[in-house]
């Protein structure tokens, strides 16, 4: 995020549209994990190492597959291969991106969208794991973002029951996948949006700091108590 938005996007901190500069940083945060990994690793203790990777759903349309392996070159597969070998890989994931001759496209007319303007696209996390695995050659995998903005809470739970789904599926199929994170717990300062992207499982009232649990909170709650998606069983 820091070097796509920031130095190529130029929407975060130093607001900048380099590609060359963008991909200095890319190698200045490759070299700084390899570095860190080392001293983390001689001692003391054996603490387990690994990074985190902000990844999507890049779906090429007809035309749109070189561009899409350009932009996952730099986007993904640039830390990805460098957490090759570690002793996990982090997965941030929300939707999906549809990428066409000239980039990325929106999402199609009609479809539902989050308060972050993203497509309602749960299915992202699982097709996420699965080329994160294959990408870093079956490097373990632990989910530490994935939710949604929504001012419907039901929305949440359909999306995360749909997300965790997903993961069973990887699991079935041999992927190691360590844990599941949902971001966010609270109702939290989104990046350059502020307060406006509610993604949290608690509310917060911004004037009394008062906190509220959601819905969501309780569903999943009992997810994590039975360890089984179907908390109805």
């Amino acid at each position: 995020m820091v070097a796509t938005i920031g130095y190529l996007g130029g929407a975060f901190p130093p607001g900048v549209r380099d590609r060359a500069r963008r991909r200095a940083v890319n190698a200045v945060f490759v070299d700084a994990h390899r570095k860190a990994c080392d001293a983390i690793k001689s001692g003391p203790g054996d603490a387990p190492v690994g990074l985190t990777v902000a990844m999507a759903d890049f779906q090429a349309l007809p035309g749109g597959e070189a561009k899409r392996s350009q932009i996952l070159e730099g986007l993904e597969d640039v830390f990805l291969e460098a957490a090759a070998g570690d002793d996990f890989v982090g997965v941030q994931c929300y939707t999906r991106t549809r990428v066409g001759p000239d980039g990325a496209v929106g999402p199609e007319d009609g479809v539902e969208t989050t308060i972050m303007g993203y497509e309602f696209w749960p299915e992202a996390l699982a097709a996420c794991l699965r080329r994160a695995w294959e990408v870093t050659g079956g490097t373990p995998l632990l989910v530490t973002e994935n939710g949604v903005a929504a001012e419907d809470d039901t929305r949440r739970v359909a999306y995360v029951e749909r997300a965790l789904a997903g993961v069973l599926d990887c699991l079935d199929e041999g992927i190691r996948v360590l844990g599941y994170t949902y971001w966010s717990a609270l109702d939290n300062f989104e990046w350059a949006y502020g307060y406006g992207p509610t993604f949290g499982l608690i509310a917060v009232d911004r004037a009394t700091f008062a906190r509220s649990p959601k819905p969501s909170a309780t569903w999943l709650g009992g997810v994590a108590r039975a360890n089984a998606l179907d908390v109805s069983a």
